[in-house]
């Protein structure tokens, strides 16, 4: 699959991502029924169609207004999305992060970042076993500085969004997932090399099951 590969600089090199599917047979009530929380994979590699699907679940955008696949407050978006590719097909091993605006990826470091992030996550296998994992984070400042001490409720509610989407989307493609919130926040911080102000809630494997 061609892909189209846009080469500035190492930080801001961005992958546009496959065309995305909109109609699938498996309904809500189905996707709910089967819905479960999956901590062991298959050693095979991920579509880069499907990291991309499951990306755009978590973030997307869904119309020309700007809004995106989860409700937000005040449609402030305070979530940062990230991919931890170890073993996807046509895409480089690294560390990338979702653009929403354009369904991109932006590659910010090279090489496996799998086994820093499992000891981060007190060397929880799911992690390094995994072909990618992805990795929710928040500026809490952008939902704060409207609504106050609040904001920080209303964002962690919009992460519980995000991630059941995420779920969802994930068992029509025959995938598994499970979200993660037990990691060391600093050593998980510096794997994915977040700003000052990004804070990481959840980590989520995906793979073959």
């Amino acid at each position: 699959m061609a892909l189209r590969s846009v080469k500035i600089g190492l930080s801001d090199e961005q992958v546009t991502l496959p065309k995305l599917q909109y109609e699938s047979t498996t309904s809500v009530e189905q996707a709910l029924l089967k819905r479960r929380s999956v901590r062991e994979f298959r050693n095979l590699p991920l579509a880069l169609d499907d990291l991309g699907q499951l990306l755009w679940a978590a973030q997307g955008i869904t119309d020309r207004v700007g809004f995106r696949t989860a409700p937000s407050a005040g449609a402030l978006y305070p979530l940062e999305l990230y991919a931890v590719a170890g073993n996807v097909q046509g895409l480089l091993t690294g560390l990338y992060r979702y653009i929403p605006r354009g369904h991109a990826l932006r590659r910010i470091a090279n090489g496996d970042k799998r086994p820093a992030l499992g000891h981060a996550a007190y060397d929880q296998p799911s992690i390094a076993e995994a072909p990618a994992v992805l990795a929710l984070c928040a500026v809490y400042e952008r939902v704060t500085g409207k609504y106050g001490e609040r904001g920080l409720r209303y964002v962690h509610m919009e992460a519980g969004h995000a991630a059941q989407n995420v779920y969802l989307q994930a068992v029509f493609l025959n995938l598994g997932t499970v979200v993660l919130g037990a990691f060391d926040d600093m050593r998980v911080a510096e794997t994915l090399t977040l700003g000052e102000q990004e804070q990481p809630l959840y980590l989520m494997p995906i793979g073959r099951t």
